[in-house]
């Protein structure tokens, strides 16, 4: 007979006032997505600890998860048998686990019917993300809340034909191409971030480049990626992104502290733009202008919003 897990009863609405700290915190994050539109194979590992601050020594593993097929959990390399997790609609549940240790996940995730746009999705045949505010948990199962700062790594893998832009967040450390032609990046942000910040683009997108140069000389390189046919309407975009850095500068001192920044434009788009670490993700509506087709409040617009995010 084969094991089936515990299932997880939903869990009710939590109020502000029922507020504690984590049970487990996460060190870091090593993603790795196998692209496809229909089935996204996603695989995640984890380092955990226990938070004192949670104030239950015994507390379980509660990770936030929403339409992910699972199909392995290895917790310091072992495989988990469905009989030690509890699995709902809305998570995965794993007690009796140490102070620190490993989680490893797989899942199977199904990009092109994503019609709520949270999580991974695919426009227009390329492939976005949007984690804010419970986004991340549509991807891969973890502490999905804000107070869980972590630093990611990302490797996508994708078919260079349909593929060739691979994108995610902080800088780009490695890449190559698999022996069935497959081609894939690996990138690193060093800084902790909570899950909304994470980011991933993937598809063909025209790019255009620029460089700013940092208050200290190092030199960050900028782009804007846009649908074929749109690279003619970023040039204000582009001054507006480098004025907002410059501005960052001079009135409180911060510099850029990432080797690159960049800008993806896509049509389906929850909100107007999304300020994820390193790759921001706009609505067009908010990065392409020209003076043949856009106005004044148009032009401003564009720049209140990209000196914002």
């Amino acid at each position: 007979m084969t094991e089936r897990p515990v299932p997880l009863p939903d869990a009710a609405p939590r109020r502000l006032d029922e507020y504690r700290p984590p049970a487990f915190l996460v060190d870091t994050v090593d993603l790795i997505f196998d692209l496809d539109p229909a089935a996204t194979r996603v695989r995640a590992s984890l380092t955990l600890r226990r938070n004192a601050a949670h104030g239950i020594a015994d507390a379980p593993l509660e990770l936030d998860g929403e339409g992910l097929d699972l199909r392995s959990v290895l917790l310091d390399g072992e495989a988990l048998g469905a009989n030690r997790y509890a699995l709902g609609a809305h998570g995965l549940v794993i007690r009796d686990v140490p102070d620190e240790f490993t989680l490893d996940t797989e899942v199977i995730i199904a990009p092109e019917r994503n019609s709520e746009l949270s999580g991974l999705y695919v426009s227009g045949g390329d492939f976005f993300t949007q984690c804010e505010a419970e986004g991340f948990r549509r991807i891969t199962f973890f502490p999905d809340r804000p107070d869980v700062m972590a630093r990611y790594t990302a490797t996508l893998i994708a078919d260079p034909a349909r593929c060739p832009l691979l994108l995610s967040n902080g800088n780009p450390v490695d890449r190559g191409t698999l022996p069935d032609g497959r081609h894939w990046a690996k990138w690193e942000d060093p800084h902790p971030k909570p899950s909304y910040l994470f980011a991933l683009v993937a598809g063909d997108l025209v790019s255009v480049h620029d460089a700013f140069v940092t208050r200290s000389g190092r030199q960050v390189q900028l782009g804007i990626h846009v649908r074929r046919g749109d690279e003619d309407k970023v040039d204000h975009a582009m001054a507006c992104l480098k004025r907002a850095m410059r501005w960052d500068e001079e009135a409180f001192g911060l510099e850029y502290d990432l080797d690159i920044f960049n800008i993806a434009a896509v049509s389906d788009f929850n909100m107007g733009a999304m300020e994820n670490k390193g790759l921001n993700i706009f609505n067009t509506a908010l990065v392409l202008a020209r003076p043949d087709t856009a106005t004044d409040a148009d032009y401003q617009r564009i720049d209140r919003v990209i000196a914002h995010e």
